[in-house]
């Protein structure tokens, strides 16, 4: 696993064998922050990155100079893994949280302009992210969620949805604020 882009570009992340995240592909993930970089000015971003897993996203999120990146996790060893991968690149902006996404969804106060869930694909209920995130205020005006998911789901009738990306396995249904 490596950064793409931006300030940290190139450098080698290596999660310990205990890590049982499922990482966004580096080509899909390359191609995500593709589309993105014609999308949103990444430094004046405040980022949230739920189920954060190996904190790959985040990283890429920091890379490119966004103002400020939340990552949740709940898993105790992700958790610490991207607090000391944060701690060794030097990433001041990157706060990782320890807490169940969807309870750090109901209590979050603050408002951000990109929001980026990659549950597990097997997750029960995963979906349930797109609601609380769009009607909790969540969003600031013109802001973006995105829900990495599989080819199994559709999310083309939920109002807010705004375009699907595919890579591969990989699907990010983008959703604007209304």
């Amino acid at each position: 696993m490596r950064i793409i882009s931006g300030k940290y570009k190139g450098r080698a992340i290596n999660p310990p064998r205990n890590l049982r995240a499922r990482p966004t592909t580096d080509f899909a993930k390359e191609n995500l922050f593709n589309v993105l970089g014609n999308l949103v000015d990444f430094e004046t971003c405040d980022v949230l990155d739920l189920f954060a897993g190996t904190g790959s996203i985040s990283y890429e999120f920091a890379s490119r100079g966004a103002r400020s990146v939340t990552s949740v996790e709940i898993n105790p060893v992700h958790y610490n893994f991207i607090r000391q991968t944060a701690s060794q690149l030097g990433i001041a902006n990157l706060h990782a949280v320890k807490a169940n996404v969807f309870l750090y969804l109901k209590a979050c106060a603050k408002e951000f302009d990109l929001i980026f869930s990659d549950a597990p694909y097997d997750l029960e209920g995963s979906e349930r992210v797109i609601d609380e995130v769009l009607h909790r205020n969540l969003l600031r005006p013109d802001g973006l969620l995105i829900f990495e998911h599989s080819k199994k789901m559709d999310f083309s009738s939920v109002p807010e949805f705004w375009q699907l990306r595919s890579y591969g396995s990989v699907q990010f249904s983008f959703f604007k604020k209304s």
